[in-house]
């Protein structure tokens, strides 16, 4: 048990590593050839079938771009491929999800207050629900309303919004968050993998054969691609949101969520616009604020489950195993007097509004739940409490690893 909790948070920490890296190579490459696509000038001198170009300096060096709408008239011997930052962010995504909230389900996944399922439902709904989006988007984008692109960008706003609501009838806040940022990020990487790429390698194909090719498929995969520019930012949100229970252990977390999107058009547009040369709408800036005003009264809104609540619920069958351990009781002590100032539904710690990362530990049930967490947190780590504000000593952290070291 010990070898394997240790090397779990650590297989855990690796992946989330490789997620956030391959993350911001997929951002940044993202951000600059929109922000590029904007910035082209018209030029005299340009060739044949170029739209535009565009100086650049960096590096100590200057770099001449060109773009063409459908393809220069011979194919270049080397061509570069922008694919696996999207394809590598979602794969590390999709790994640490099944690490941490499908291993991590008893804890993180499912809310037996909202939905009493088994964790191989919740697994199964967490699975099959990635996918939903993708197929109704599509749908979407192939059913004409490509043509009328803010219409389109509407109606995908109104099914983030209903699956938002969805996973919180069912996940905790925590997944939630974590489900509709996957949810999104799984649209925005089958926008590259089923459409961009296919259609960049149709006129490729063209090139190579002679054919001249069909401008179509550059349109098709510059409105995709447009879209998962102004998804990006809403995504980051919902990925960091894990640690602030301020953003999902609220009662209106997926108001929130649905408010964050709107942010994200409304800074997007502001940087778009000003790349294009359209001017800077700086009324982007005061909507943005008031959304996040918005944001921050709701996060005031109580709790779902009141303590008394909380106590008079039975154990689950993984809480009552740790109940049951031998040295839960001295454990059970240690945590009510040195993390429980916090980790309470309304903490009593000056300036803490919310328990950190929303993890309580007020009952036994929620530090039997958490046992994990204390362990490695407050047991073989020194991480809680910060700077051992409460003083908790040596004695105190080995009997907590004893505590969950006996449960086998």
């Amino acid at each position: 048990m010990y070898d394997f909790a240790a090397f779990w948070d650590w297989a855990a920490f690796a992946v989330r590593w490789l997620h956030v890296i391959t993350a911001m190579a997929w951002i940044g490459s993202s951000f600059y050839f929109i922000a590029l696509d904007l910035g082209l000038r018209k030029a005299p001198d340009l060739p044949p079938g170029a739209h535009g170009e565009e100086w650049q300096v960096h590096g100590g060096g200057f770099y001449h771009i060109r773009k063409y709408l459908v393809a220069p008239e011979q194919m270049p011997e080397h061509l570069t491929w922008f694919k696996w930052e999207s394809y590598t962010t979602w794969l590390s995504g999709a790994a640490l999800l099944m690490i941490v909230y499908w291993v991590g389900g008893e804890l993180y996944l499912i809310d037996a207050n909202k939905a009493d399922l088994a964790l191989w439902q919740g697994i199964a709904i967490s699975a099959a629900s990635l996918t939903i989006g993708w197929l109704i988007y599509d749908f979407l984008c192939k059913s004409g309303l490509g043509e009328r692109p803010t219409l389109l960008m509407v109606l995908l706003f109104v099914l983030l919004v209903i699956m938002g609501w969805g996973y919180n009838q069912i996940f905790t806040g925590r997944a939630m968050m974590l489900h509709l940022g996957a949810f999104t990020a799984t649209i925005m990487t089958a926008n590259v993998f089923f459409i961009i790429m296919p259609n960049q390698r149709i006129v490729v194909d063209d090139l190579k054969n002679g054919r001249t090719p069909d401008p179509k498929y550059g349109k098709i995969a510059k409105l995709r691609s447009t879209h998962n520019n102004y998804l990006t930012l809403p995504v980051v949100f919902l990925m960091l949101s894990n640690h602030y229970p301020l953003a999902f252990a609220t009662e209106y977390n997926w108001i929130i969520a649905s408010l964050v999107f709107l942010m994200g058009v409304t800074i997007r547009h502001y940087f778009n616009s000003m790349h294009a040369g359209n001017g800077k709408p700086n009324w982007t800036w005061m909507v943005t604020a008031l959304l996040f005003i918005a944001i921050i009264w709701l996060s005031t809104a109580p709790m779902h489950q009141t303590l008394e609540e909380a106590e008079a619920k039975p154990l689950t069958p993984y809480e009552q195993k740790f109940a049951e351990a031998d040295g839960f009781e001295e454990a059970h002590e240690i945590v009510l007097g040195r993390c429980s100032m916090c980790h309470a539904r309304e903490p009593f710690w000056d300036g803490i509004l919310w328990a950190p990362k929303g993890v309580l530990l007020e009952t036994e049930a929620d530090i039997a739940r958490n046992a994990q967490a204390i362990y490695l947190q407050a047991g073989i780590t020194h991480a809680m409490p910060p700077a051992n504000i409460t003083y908790m000593e040596d004695e105190d952290r080995m009997a907590i690893v004893t505590w969950f070291n006996s449960v086998n």
